[in-house]
C-alpha cells in the first residue's frame, strides 16, 4: 500500500517500450498477468481481444500497438492493468507494472509543446522521479480518445463486463 504524501497522488508506474508511464492508482481496479486472449472480429489493431478477469469479460488493449510501438511477445513481466473510467472497465496490456510512486501534484508539468495533438489529449503531463522522465496518463481521456480515434473500439466492447 502506498501512503500519499500531502499534495501527492499515488500512481502505478508501467514500462512500455523503454518508457515509464504513470496511471493513477484510483483508476486501477487490479493488476493481472495476461491470460488467454480471445480475438474479436473486425476489432481495431490495438485491441488484442477480450479476456476473462475474475469472472468478467473485458476488452484488452495493447498500449504498445495503441501508441504505435512495435509489438513484442508477452513475457512473465507483461501485465494487464485493469482500469475503470466512466462506467467502463478495460484491460491495458503493458510490458511491466510493478512499481508504485507518490507524485506531488505540483511536480506534474503540462505536456511539452510540439507533441502530437492526439498524444497530448491523453497525457496529463510529465514528471521527474529522480533522473527518470515519467509520462502521466489520463485514463479517462485515453479511453475517450480510443473511442473517438480513426479506429474506434467496436461498439460491442464497451458493453462487456
Amino acid at each position: 500500500m502506498v501512503v500519499k504524501a500531502a499534495g501527492a497522488e499515488s500512481y502505478v508506474l508501467c514500462e512500455l517500450a523503454g518508457t515509464t508511464y504513470a496511471l493513477r492508482s484510483d483508476d486501477i481496479e487490479q493488476l493481472e498477468m495476461v491470460g488467454q486472449l480471445t480475438p474479436v472480429p473486425n476489432a481495431p489493431p490495438f485491441v488484442d481481444g477480450v479476456t476473462s478477469v475474475r469472472g468478467r469479460v473485458i476488452p484488452a488493449i495493447s498500449l504498445r500497438a495503441r501508441f504505435g510501438f512495435d509489438r513484442v511477445e508477452h513475457t512473465l513481466r507483461t501485465r494487464l492493468v485493469v482500469v475503470r473510467s466512466e462506467g467502463r472497465v478495460v484491460g491495458l496490456i503493458v510490458d511491466n507494472a510493478r512499481e508504485f510512486a507518490a507524485i506531488p501534484t505540483d511536480a506534474i508539468h503540462p505536456p511539452p509543446e510540439g507533441m502530437a495533438d492526439l498524444s497530448t489529449r491523453y497525457l496529463r503531463g510529465t514528471a521527474h522521479l529522480g533522473e527518470r522522465l515519467i509520462f502521466v496518463l489520463d485514463v479517462t481521456e485515453l479511453l475517450r480518445v480510443t473511442e473517438s480515434s480513426a479506429t474506434p473500439l467496436p461498439p460491442l466492447l464497451p458493453s462487456l463486463g
